[in-house]
């Protein structure tokens, strides 16, 4: 097996990890440790699935099968993180509205999924650290 398939997914999301945290920091102008999760700049999901769809293509080509599904699935968790989430934080958003006067009601995250910006910034992310994994490891 190649070590670079394995390597990539993890390298990404855990260099994703600590700029966004960095970012959410600068903005806040403070630690940010209520911030860490789904959300914000750059799109950890985003930037996995790009680092893989890209391996692909740089070690088998744009025509090899895997790449096709490597592609599909970018889509679907791009469609996801822009449509979808941003659908259940505005649902959060009512049921925090609804249940402001219960007392036990745990306040629920609104900010969820990711702006065009979000997932463009974890796009680049994950095809840049596709790159220099592939650079790093060579063919395979």
């Amino acid at each position: 097996m190649d070590i670079a398939y394995l390597v990539t997914p993890l390298i990404t999301w855990i260099t994703v990890g600590p700029i966004k945290f960095l970012i959410n920091s600068a903005k806040a102008r403070k630690w940010a440790f209520n911030l860490v999760g789904n959300g914000g700049f750059p799109s950890n999901h985003s930037a996995v699935v790009s680092s893989m769809a890209t391996l692909i293509a740089l070690r088998e080509g744009i025509g090899h099968p895997a790449f096709g599904v490597a592609v599909t699935l970018c889509f679907i968790v791009i469609i996801d993180a822009n449509s979808l989430r941003q659908h259940v934080g505005k649902q959060a958003a009512a049921i925090n509205r609804l249940a402001k006067d219960d007392g036990g009601h745990k306040w629920l995250r609104e900010r969820m999924g990711h702006t065009l910006v979000e997932i463009a910034g974890g796009l680049c992310t994950g095809i840049a650290i596709a790159h220099v994994i592939h650079a790093v490891f060579g063919r395979g």
